[in-house]
């Protein structure tokens, strides 16, 4: 058991010993009590809100039980001192083999240190890129994707059982108009002069093999055919060639998913049917007519009945049509049909989304609590696009795609680990750069290169005392001093930082950390320039050695672990 975890137990042991003297009242909620590190170091090791938090229930005073609840962990073996700051706070001071404990219980865990039943295998569905399948991954598919694959794999480590699924957008124009280019490809593959990509087809090259694919396959059976006759068949071609394009994309990033759930399927099997009998049957769904739209008179627009969602009522600034005047569903009601087939399987949903899509949040939202209740556990994760430079000029286009730049590209020039730990080093819905020069710099500011250096540097380490025949051993840990002790320190809050990241689904959190750690490890490797005593390869004295690469190999374990939450490889040489 970690640190804080059981320094939790501790409060909430003297908590319940108060009820039982009756100096709480028995029934009391300990909702909110924390236990976190002081904001100011001086102040202590440990700080606990537990009084301020329980006053009021308590119908007292928060420093008064602030003294009860301090007399009460003073007798802790492990504290030294609690002491009452401000209006309640109590900051505790921790012994020595306290810390020498967490030490020992980082090797024990080892890949375990961190992890968490926070989640208790509670089922969470991760949506996330679910690009368009008319192309290549590009650059303004990379963060969400990132951002998304770190979530997952955080909630995972906090105990949640995960699916990571891709929504594949195959009913709408825009797979028409990739069967229309593709169809002017396949001619190409043929011998036809195709001339110009005309005005409103992709023009990529990478339409070229599918088009060879399907001359082969076919021959010239649809080269002269009417559109009616091979629109359907070349979309579906298409579509499956492009996502085996984006698998073999995002795997170059280490992306997977579990499921890739076909929007054209959803409508196939009836889905948004389902969805809107059920709304129905509570009146969630009505036939309605829209208000007009701004700017526009009775002379220009024309007033026609729709089956509308009645999203003001959760919260929405207007009712929402889930049918188009054809009868064929709009965005909104394949997108609220997909949910709906998502809530039958998962206790929350999470959808990663670019920002461009902000003003469809507040809809899909109420749309969910209208499927699974109020309290429907689903969040909307918005990431902001990265603007590409080099040495602080504009990226140009690809050649290959004529209009972006591709994931490919990106990941061949500065390799996956550079991608991925960038676009985690920001909160999502902040603005991003990303400068090709600097993601591979060798420098305290890159943290991508600094955090790899902290663990590169540790198993280096281990690797030249293994030839001098020394290992590390916690058999004399007892030596470690005040610089050591402020290592584990550091490396003791891992696991909170985990579950504080992934109760508020923001995985950054976990580069920041690991930023910060890399920092104190760096800072304290450094203590032997000037001073060779402070040195951890110690020529002269062995046991302080194997004491010093003991600590040294778990602070590296602990920056694994976090780097494996966001995907990144620990480098064990640069």
């Amino acid at each position: 058991m970690t640190i804080y975890k059981r320094f939790a137990d501790h409060v909430d042991a003297v908590l319940d010993n108060l009820a039982a003297a009756g100096e709480l009242p028995a029934d009391m909620q300990f909702t909110g009590v924390t236990v976190e590190p002081p904001r100011d170091p001086s102040h202590g090791d440990l700080a606990t809100n537990a009084a301020m938090v329980l006053a009021r229930q308590a119908k007292t005073n928060p420093r008064e039980l602030a003294v009860k609840i301090a007399a009460g962990l003073e007798k802790l073996e492990d504290v030294t001192s609690a002491e009452i700051a401000g209006p309640g706070f109590i900051n505790l001071r921790l012994g020595f083999r306290c810390w020498v404990s967490e030490l020992t219980e980082i090797a024990r865990l080892s890949d375990g240190y961190g992890r968490s039943d926070m989640g208790k295998g509670r089922t969470v569905n991760v949506e996330y890129v679910s690009a368009n399948p008319t192309g290549p991954m590009h650059m303004g598919h990379v963060r969400g994707a990132v951002v998304g694959d770190a979530l997952a794999s955080l909630l995972e480590f906090a105990g949640h059982k995960v699916v990571r699924e891709y929504y594949i957008n195959d009913a709408g124009g825009q797979v028409d108009t990739l069967s229309r280019s593709v169809h002017l490809r396949y001619c190409e593959a043929l011998g036809g002069d195709i001339g110009d990509i005309p005005e409103g087809l992709y023009p990529g090259s990478y339409l070229i093999p599918t088009g060879k694919r399907l001359a082969e396959k076919y021959g010239d059976t649809y080269a002269s055919a009417g559109e009616s006759e091979w629109l359907v068949l070349f979309r579906e071609e298409a579509v499956n060639d492009m996502m085996d394009m984006i698998r073999a994309d995002l795997a170059l990033l280490g992306i997977r998913h579990d499921v890739f759930a076909s929007e054209a399927q959803l409508h196939v099997e009836g889905k948004a049917e389902a969805a809107e009998a059920e709304l129905r049957s509570r009146d969630l769904v009505y036939d309605g007519v829209l208000e007009a739209p701004k700017g526009k008179t009775v002379e220009d627009w024309e007033p026609v009945e729709l089956p509308l969602f009645r999203s003001t009522k959760f919260g929405d600034d207007q009712d929402r049509p889930i049918r188009k005047s054809d009868g064929k569903w709009t965005y909104f009601g394949a997108d609220l049909a997909y949910h709906f087939q998502k809530l039958q399987k998962a206790d929350e949903l999470i959808d990663i989304w670019g920002a461009d899509h902000a003003g469809t949040v507040k809809r899909i939202k109420a749309a969910v609590a209208a499927l699974a209740g109020e309290d429907a556990k689903f969040d909307v994760k918005l990431v902001q696009m990265v603007k590409l430079l080099r040495d602080g000029e504009p990226v140009k286009m690809s050649k290959r795609s004529g209009t972006f730049v591709t994931l490919k590209e990106v990941v061949d020039e500065v390799g996956k680990d550079a991608v991925r730990f960038t676009m985690l080093t920001r909160k999502a819905d902040a603005q991003m750069e990303f400068d090709f020069a600097k993601v591979v710099e060798a420098s305290r500011d890159n943290p991508v290169f600094y955090v790899q250096y902290a663990h590169a540097r540790i198993q280096t380490m281990l690797r030249k005392a293994e030839a001098d025949g020394i290992a590390p051993s916690d058999a004399n840990l007892d030596r470690l001093g005040e610089e050591e002790i402020a290592l584990v320190q550091q490396a003791a809050q891992f696991p909170r930082i985990v579950e504080s990241a992934a109760q508020s689904r923001e995985p950054h959190r976990i580069a920041f950390y690991l930023n910060d750690l890399a920092a104190a490890f760096h800072g304290f490797y450094n203590l032997g320039n000037d001073a060779p005593e402070k040195r951890i390869l110690l020529v002269d004295d062995a046991e302080m050695t194997a004491a010093r690469l003991f600590l040294a190999q778990n602070i590296g374990q602990t920056i694994a672990n976090g780097l494996s939450i966001m995907g990144v490889e620990a480098a064990n040489e640069m």
